[in-house]
């Protein structure tokens, strides 16, 4: 019988990883902790075709969580070779699960089980665009299942991941962002903060971790991967902007929000250390101060935004807790919001 090493992660220690673990402790939630129910009236406002690009814009982000879930998270966890990176992916990935159950929440609130089952068991396997990013994406986390993987190998796998928590969910963030900007699905958009505050750091943190990676390969290497990559980009920006006009034509957005994927393009882009590709015009200000944490109010003691119902870290209020010049967790996140 082969003997397999035994493994300690040792905590005491300086590292960047570090914090990237406190800062997705400090800001965990899940579902439960927010009430959709709120937005029913809200709902009912909407149009038919509103209704169903909202739907199918959920439906495709919780494939691509699914995706990060079950595949992308675990997969680089196992293979990379700091061990307080492999902690922090480990809490990413079930965070991830967390954000494809969330979608189902707000579903069981605002559509019938019949509806939910057609969309995200019919309809999202069944879109040649999400199958196509999947495929794209999926093709350098499965490169990884075996026991020994090579730097390449796993660089390649966390820049799909990158581009997926970076660049790919945004289409799907835009409407939620815009609605919640304009006073309606307030509830369920406080979620999708929720969400997109999680893959700002998932993304920067990958990011960094990858690059520790790129960093030590010679000058050839690094040119033949730079290719590599930026042939996946464009494969999975020209796909992007069809499945985006698929969803948007029909409510007359779709324009917008291809900027609105440009900037993030751009933003995946640098968290893996490159050069950026688009000079996108602005986008609609709505959604672009949707990200901006400076907009919402918040809970400093538990990291939850303004729609959060369930409060569980409970203090004894102090003079001092009122002095927010040094508020490390919030500074942190305002930082991953704007990278």
């Amino acid at each position: 019988m082969t003997t397999i090493q035994a493994k300690a992660t040792n905590w005491d220690k300086e590292h960047i990883a570090l914090t990237f673990w406190k800062q997705n402790v400090a800001q965990m939630w899940t579902e439960d902790e927010f009430k959709p129910s709120k937005d029913i009236t809200s709902w009912k406002s909407l149009s038919k075709d509103e209704q169903e690009v909202y739907i199918k814009v959920l439906s495709g982000l919780a494939g691509l969580d699914t995706t990060q879930a079950a595949e992308g998270m675990p997969l680089i966890q196992f293979h990379y070779p700091h061990p307080l990176w492999s902690s922090v992916f480990s809490f990413m990935g079930m965070m991830e699960n967390i954000h494809h159950k969330s979608y189902t929440h707000i579903f069981t609130t605002l559509i019938d089980r019949k509806e939910t089952e057609y969309y995200l068991e019919e309809w999202v396997p069944a879109n040649k665009y999400l199958n196509k990013k999947t495929t794209l994406i999926a093709k350098y986390y499965r490169a990884l299942l075996k026991e020994e993987v090579s730097d390449e190998e796993l660089y390649m796998a966390m820049v799909a991941s990158v581009f997926l928590e970076s660049f790919l969910f945004y289409s799907g963030f835009y409407y939620p962002l815009l609605l919640s900007g304009q006073g309606k699905m307030i509830a369920s958009g406080e979620i999708i903060r929720k969400i997109i505050l999680d893959e700002s750091i998932h993304g920067v943190g990958v990011g960094i971790a990858a690059q520790d990676i790129y960093n030590t390969f010679d000058e050839e290497t690094k040119k033949r991967l730079k290719k590599e990559m930026m042939e996946l980009f464009d494969a999975l920006y020209f796909n992007e902007c069809e499945y985006t006009a698929s969803l948007y034509d029909s409510i007359g957005l779709t324009e917008d929000v291809i900027r609105y994927i440009q900037y993030n393009g751009n933003k995946a882009l640098m968290n893996l250390g490159h050069d950026v590709v688009f000079n996108p015009d602005p986008f609609n200000p709505i959604v672009e101060n949707g990200l901006n944490t400076e907009t919402k109010n918040h809970d400093f003691f538990s990291t939850k935004g303004d729609g959060y119902v369930l409060s569980l870290n409970n203090k004894d209020l102090r003079d001092k807790d009122f002095d927010f010049n040094n508020v490390e967790s919030y500074e942190i996140s305002k930082k991953f919001l704007n990278h």
